[in-house]
């Protein structure tokens, strides 16, 4: 029987009384920093026009990106332990599931984007400036946001098609796989086309990635300048550093679905981990480990 009801029911939420506080304590001042983090980082790029550089236009996209996935989780964990009514309305969890995955796909293609920019940079020094030209920065993350959004907007295009029989969510937030649960229809055609956005993007992407950067440090051990071969070193070491950490908790996140003996408390756990850490730890990566944004980032405060 198909349920029409706009009101599912978030079993994966179960607070006692007495951990209200904590827990709202936690959640609040965890998305706080996240905000204050980006929003400086957001700040400092727009406002010194001497970062106004291919790079860092391109790293303007991952704070925003960030806030984009942590505010959709968030906003909605913040109302939840308040009220602890243990439902959210159906639009509000397509709207939450939508945002967290463009979050998601949007991390690895601006990171993408961004390790063309430092192969461009460090591998073919003497183009850098005709190639990374004001226009054609603004193609890549025009190209980045537009695919992005295609990608996700067919994932859950197939997804609302589907008549819905449950109205259990087994998560602590909403995402395409906990709304399939919901569907009493065939989900073959989603399955495989969510398999091959999650393919596209970790064999593309993140392909594309590791051959930019085994390129650097290839170019890096062939300079005979030890503070380029430094700077260059430093700079790929921040690049990798949040591409591993994104790809460790992402990856965990999407098997977890896939292998029905884990732990739910484990997946829950490495699913809010996803959309906590790396939004709070971009910002104070690039900002420590970047020197011109640190700089600015001092001058800013």
């Amino acid at each position: 029987m198909y349920n029409t009801s706009s009101v599912l029911q978030l079993k994966g939420f179960n607070i006692s009384s007495e951990s209200v506080f904590p827990a709202f304590l936690f959640a609040t001042l965890s998305y706080m920093i996240i905000v204050f983090c980006n929003l400086i980082l957001i700040l400092t790029i727009v406002l010194n026009k001497s970062l106004h550089q291919p790079m860092h236009l391109i790293l303007l996209n991952l704070p925003i990106n960030d806030l984009l996935g942590s505010s959709a989780l968030s906003l909605q964990l913040i109302k939840e332990i308040l009220t602890n009514s243990g439902t959210i309305q159906h639009s509000a969890c397509v709207a939450q599931a939508f945002f967290i995955h463009i979050y998601g796909a949007g991390a690895v293609f601006i990171l993408t984007a961004m390790a063309y920019d430092r192969y461009i940079a460090i591998c073919c020094p003497l183009q850098y400036s005709t190639v990374m030209t004001c226009a054609h920065i603004m193609r890549i993350i025009s190209a980045v946001w537009i695919s992005n959004l295609a990608l996700i907007g067919v994932l859950f295009f197939l997804l609302l098609r589907l008549p819905r029989c449950g109205s259990e969510i087994t998560h602590l937030y909403c995402d395409n796989p906990s709304l399939l649960t919901l569907v009493c229809a065939d989900t073959t055609i989603n399955n495989i086309y969510g398999l091959c956005i999650v393919a596209a993007s970790q064999l593309v992407g993140n392909g594309m990635i590791l051959y930019t950067y085994l390129c650097i440090l290839v170019a890096c051990f062939r300079s005979k300048h030890s503070d380029t071969k430094a700077k260059a070193l430093q700079t790929c070491a921040t690049h990798l550093t949040v591409f591993l950490l994104l790809e460790c908790l992402g990856l965990f996140t999407i098997i977890s679905y896939r292998l029905k003996n884990i732990s739910p408390h484990l997946r829950r756990f490495m699913g809010l981990s996803t959309l906590i850490f790396p939004p709070t730890l971009n910002p104070i990566i690039y900002g420590l480990k970047t020197k011109e944004i640190r700089e600015k980032i001092v001058h800013v405060l």
